[in-house]
């Protein structure tokens, strides 16, 4: 592919006023005015300082603007260019988003999250984000650092990571029907253990959960909470039995968790198909360097005794490979065998501590499963958790708040896309369905935006219009 003309024949010129760059942006607008996003807005959130003038404007227009591709409160500026004030109405200069995150305080920001929790719900209700969801549910929790630099960002510090930057701590919902979506953001400082707070986090995710349908009307369904070993501690657990949900938490390789796995018998161990496991033809099974088993445990021994939890210890072990075992290639004249093999086998231990219902293999692979809220922050570093934009500490909370509704909503608006949107990221969504350019003209007092011919995606989109741009779409009834 080349220039069609001559380089010196090819000019540009900035001067059409009809002209949008984030076409696709009306349909999600479109969706988050049907959930009530402004009117949430209006009745939850109290800001009374100078600045925070038409919040029920200002915080949609963030949320809009990160679903076209903002990362910084400068790159709110694509809200204002060619045709978007013919298309959109609140749209604000960059500099009053700054002064206005900057009103935010930490009831605020709580506020915030129960505007965020209950627009994830409508979004449930109103698209199939969560299909499934009544069967089973899956909710982990995880934390991550956002690199920051200079001097002037409230509360960064070096943390677990030995990075400078501030903690986000984030919880997540997934069925497995569905991809997951934010269910729960906390920021903290840089230096904070990854445990702190997140019981409370825990409550507030199992609430919206439950609200979006997670576990069915009855309770029945299974709901299961999942973190790592940075969360195993009796506060997140007892707040996991409070909701009535199950966990499956990995446990710390403490001298209760080693004694109790001495004590799990070498013909209880099963093979299951882990990566680079194969079939053995005389023994007719899987065999891998991976096995499986499981055996009562009680934690949290220290505590008194109706604070001690009892659950499965569900342990994986790993054999540690000698390099002196594999094939020698050239060093036979060292005196060294082909192959030395080894005296006994020695292994790693990677232990869960769970209350979960299903069999072994199925509760310990779902427990890996767990690695899925690594895409999901990964996704939003790649967003609007590019920058923590300001230096105020209760700004950036608000915009992580915000960054968790606009993952959201761009999630919901691929899952009225097509099958494809429903489980891609949001680059690709933004790329398919968000950022595509478009005219507008008016045409028997209507406004009709002209989008490029041969669009690859237009059967998508178009759905997505109809979906949320026509009639409300009629809910199933059982």
């Amino acid at each position: 592919m080349q220039v069609s003309h001559t380089l010196s024949q090819v000019s540009a010129v900035f001067d059409d006023p009809n002209l949008v760059s984030c076409g696709g942006l009306a349909p999600v607008v479109a969706l988050a005015q049907r959930c009530g996003l402004r009117e949430l807005v209006a009745d939850k959130l109290t800001l009374t300082a100078t600045g925070s003038a038409n919040a029920h404007l200002k915080v949609p227009a963030l949320v809009f603007g990160m679903v076209a591709g903002a990362d910084s409160i400068d790159d709110m500026d694509l809200l204002r260019h060619g045709g978007m004030d013919r298309l959109f109405t609140g749209i604000h200069a960059p500099s009053t988003f700054g002064t206005f995150l900057r009103t935010f305080t930490f009831g605020h920001v709580r506020q915030l999250d129960s505007i965020a929790a209950n627009l994830l719900t409508e979004l449930a209700t109103q698209t199939p984000l969560l299909a499934g969801a009544e069967e089973v549910t899956w909710v982990d929790v995880d934390d991550t650092i956002r690199a920051t630099y200079g001097y002037a960002k409230q509360g960064a510090g070096f943390g677990y990571s030995g990075v400078k930057g501030l903690n986000a701590l984030v919880a997540i919902l997934s069925t497995p029907l569905s991809r997951p979506v934010v269910a729960a953001t906390r920021l903290r400082s840089g230096n904070a253990n990854s445990a702190r707070g997140a019981a409370r986090l825990v409550a507030d995710a199992l609430n919206t959960a439950k609200a979006c349908g997670a576990g069915g009307k009855e309770g029945k369904g299974l709901v299961v909470l999942r973190a790592d070993s940075a969360f195993y501690g009796h506060d997140v657990i007892a707040a996991a039995r409070r909701a009535k949900v199950h966990f499956s938490i990995t446990a710390r390789m403490s001298p209760a968790v080693r004694k109790r796995i001495t004590e799990i018998g070498d013909d209880t161990w099963t093979s299951i198909s882990y990566p680079n496991a194969v079939w053995d033809e005389d023994e007719q099974r899987l065999v891998s360097d991976a096995q499986i088993a499981e055996i009562e445990f009680t934690a949290f021994t220290s505590r008194r005794k109706g604070e001690q939890i009892t659950g499965r210890l569900i342990v994986r072990r790993v054999k540690r490979l000698n390099p002196s075992s594999k094939p020698n290639t050239g060093n036979t004249d060292k005196g060294l065998t082909a192959q030395q093999q080894e005296l006994f086998a020695v292994y790693r231990y990677h232990a869960v501590f769970s209350d979960s219902p299903l069999v072994l293999v199925q509760a310990e692979k779902s427990h890996r499963e767990h690695a899925i809220i690594e895409q999901v922050i990964a996704d939003l570093k790649a967003g609007p958790m590019a920058h923590l934009p300001s230096g105020s500490f209760m700004a950036n909370s608000a915009w992580l708040v915000l960054a968790a509704m606009a993952f959201n909503l761009t999630r919901a608006a691929g899952c009225l896309a097509s099958a494809f949107h429903a489980r891609a990221t949001t680059a690709t969504l933004r790329s398919h369905l968000i950022n595509i350019p478009a005219r507008l003209a008016h045409s028997a007092r209507k406004l009709v935006l002209h989008l490029p011919k041969h669009w690859p995606w237009q059967r998508a989109w178009e759905q997505l219009w109809d979906a949320t741009m026509g009639a409300p779409p009629k809910l199933a009834t059982t």
